[in-house]
């Protein structure tokens, strides 16, 4: 029994090891200012084309945050990453990254792109101050899925902030615990 434990502990080590150093790789070679404005136009096009209500939400908005491609990767312990795009109407602002790490059982690899609609001052501010947003700290979010999206209209748009999750490839089962920090980065 002790062998398999020490097994088992050596081989989720080296897992996390790679992980860490994917992400890490990952976030090196990351995309210049230009190719990350660029792909997060792309990325809203996308979402509006595959979701009505996103595009609605987004005339309602005050500002979009836009993660074009967060990359997720796991075997029990797991992480996150990705950068994105602060968008006052069609001006790019500032930039941010989104950081994730997770622990449970998960296991698998995939990569989403996220955007958050910013509605009010309120939720712009805190994130322009905070210096990191924690998802789940702060102005009220809510995370849409198409059984939610349907029941919107522009009078029941009276949260802080609405998130939308698409153009997800890979596959990762999960049943863990995470947290992800937003947090903004010079270019």
């Amino acid at each position: 029994m002790k062998k398999f434990q020490y097994i088992w502990s050596a081989i989720t080590v080296r897992v996390f090891a790679l992980l860490v150093l994917a992400l890490t790789s990952y976030s090196i070679q990351a995309a210049s200012s230009e190719d990350l404005n660029r792909d997060a136009e792309q990325a809203l096009n996308l979402l509006y084309k595959t979701n009505p209500t996103a595009a609605n939400i987004s005339k309602q908005s005050k500002a979009k945050l836009v993660f074009p491609k967060i990359i997720k990767a796991g075997l029990i312990f797991g992480g996150a990453y990705g950068e994105g795009v602060l968008l006052h109407g069609t001006n790019h602002h500032e930039y941010f990254n989104s950081v994730s790490a997770s622990w449970g059982w998960q296991v698998g690899a995939e990569s989403f792109g996220y955007v958050v609609f910013l509605m009010n001052d309120k939720a712009i501010n805190y994130l322009s101050t905070s210096h990191g947003w924690e998802i789940g700290v702060g102005p009220s979010i809510v995370m849409v899925n198409d059984g939610v999206g349907k029941n919107f209209s522009t009078s029941t748009l009276k949260e802080d902030a609405y998130a939308f999750i698409f153009d997800q490839q890979g596959l990762m089962l999960s049943l863990s615990l995470e947290g992800t920090k937003i947090s903004p980065i010079k270019r």
